[in-house]
């Protein structure tokens, strides 16, 4: 798995571009800044426009590819991050540390996710949010880019299941249609964001 994103992030530009998610700049852009983490960050461009908007980033990824490429993309952008090569899936993470998780197509196995996800929870901070999104089972039909296993995918239910402890502020499946390398692609999606219920 890390030879793999080591090899996709191996060339000089930036396999998904520098500029955040649109999805994730949405939703980041309407929360006062704090303490947040990234889960499979990647080359960094989520945790990056982070800590633009002032956030304390802590970053979780395999490849040290990404993680160059990300501290070069922060020292363009005159900002720090704390990025850390580790297994998001084995990662001890710790308590109620953080305002905000991000998980941005990082895909965990359906065998781990449900401990995964109680990870992620156990992190928040009371108060604290949660922006997720992943590709969607009925993606597989479709037969473009993401997870070519369906056991990689997710579906509403596993969402509601894993985080019922959250306030659900956005759950919703969506068909979208963006342009990759020229090419126009679609992409059925799970956008979510939750909150962990103060004391």
């Amino acid at each position: 798995m890390k030879q793999k994103w080591n090899d996709r992030y191996s060339s000089e530009e930036y396999f998904f571009g520098k500029e955040p998610n649109d999805f994730f700049k949405e939703e980041i852009d309407k929360i006062s800044h704090g303490k947040a983490l990234f889960i499979g960050d990647g080359e960094g461009r989520n945790s990056i426009y982070a800590a633009k908007l002032g956030w304390q980033v802590d970053s979780i990824d395999v490849s040290e590819v990404g993680k160059s490429k990300a501290e070069k993309l922060a020292e363009e952008n005159k900002v720090k991050i704390n990025y850390i090569i580790a297994d998001a899936l084995e990662f001890n993470y710790p308590k109620e540390a953080y305002d905000l998780v991000a998980v941005i197509y990082f895909h965990a196995d359906e065998e781990l996710r449900e401990q995964f996800h109680k990870h992620i929870y156990d992190a928040l901070k009371p108060n604290g949010k949660l922006i997720y999104l992943v590709y969607d089972k009925d993606h597989l039909k479709l037969n473009t880019n993401g997870p070519s296993s369906l056991n990689l995918l997710y579906s509403l239910e596993n969402i509601v299941e894993d985080f019922i402890d959250l306030d659900f502020e956005l759950l919703k499946k969506e068909k979208i249609s963006r342009v990759k390398n020229g090419i126009q692609q679609e992409s059925i999606i799970i956008k979510f964001v939750g909150k962990k219920l103060g004391l």
